[in-house]
């Protein structure tokens, strides 16, 4: 029996790439628990790795982000990882993400899953793919003086 198996290019059943049409329209479709996997490749080639889980989870009429999980650094370092966002719905399928504290970071659509943020002199850049839903990945270009690097991270349901 072929084992189904997301990629950077698709879900795979076997050989064969498994188109979907589908993508979220709202909130719900993104309700419960998925296994996140995320590279985050600095400027120097150094990778670190981040290996974990996300949740999202109703609070009222928002759903509250949090994952945890291990990222192990180029060196081997294991460490702890934590982050929490809100994910608000607002009018024609937009979704607003806030930080923790309830301040702005981005907004996004299935039909626009880009946003940008800037951050004092730093630049963030997400793309969001749901081309194969309900596994979905974003990627952050972050460029600044103070950061430079590309974040990749892969979400698959738990």
């Amino acid at each position: 029996m072929a084992v189904n198996k997301y990629t950077s290019t698709g879900l795979r059943q076997g050989n064969s790439v498994i188109p979907n049409n589908d993508s979220p329209s709202c909130l719900k479709d993104f309700v419960g628990v998925w296994q996140l996997n995320r590279q985050i490749l600095q400027s120097s080639g150094e990778a670190f790795l981040f290996n974990g889980a996300a949740n999202f989870a109703w609070s009222d009429s928002q759903l509250l982000y949090q994952e945890s999980g291990i990222v192990t650094a180029p060196d081997k370092k294991v460490l702890q990882a934590e982050r929490a966002y809100v994910w608000q719905q607002q009018a024609g399928g937009k979704i607003d993400v806030l930080f923790d504290d309830h301040r702005y970071f981005h907004s996004f659509t299935a039909a626009k899953p880009y946003a940008e943020h800037l951050c004092g002199d730093d630049h963030y850049v997400v793309k969001y793919d749901f081309d194969y839903w309900p596994c979905w990945e974003s990627t952050w270009q972050v460029k600044g003086p103070r950061k430079d690097y590309k974040m990749t991270s892969l979400y698959q349901r738990a």
